[in-house]
């Protein structure tokens, strides 16, 4: 049966793991970015990586939230949302970073 949006359930499925992936892809690679870049060993600076990485951990920890976290459900499905948002902005801010390490690094 095929949602509202017209793609099958399988579609979305694959679309939301996707996503998920490029979350854990992120965090796995943006750690290592950091040493090479503070080692000088990869140029230039991903400030994109940077700056959406920053703007997750700032989020996280600000007490300022779109929905309040004391509605337990909901605010934490919130927060886990725009933090999952900024991670795949990482991600595909480190794809330079990851062809380079894969290639040359």
């Amino acid at each position: 049966m095929a949602r509202p949006d017209g793609s099958p359930p399988l579609t979305r499925l694959k679309r939301r793991a996707g996503v998920f992936l490029r979350m854990r892809r992120a965090l796995r690679w943006f750690p290592p970015m950091l040493a090479d870049v503070a080692r000088g060993r990869y140029r230039p600076v991903p400030w994109p990586a940077l700056g959406w990485m920053l703007a997750a951990l700032v989020y996280l920890i600000s007490p300022l939230d779109l929905i309040p976290d004391m509605l337990l459900a909901v605010g934490l499905v919130d927060d886990a949302m725009i933090v999952g948002w900024l991670l795949t902005r990482v991600d595909r801010a480190l794809t330079d970073y990851r062809t380079w390490r894969e290639t040359d690094g």
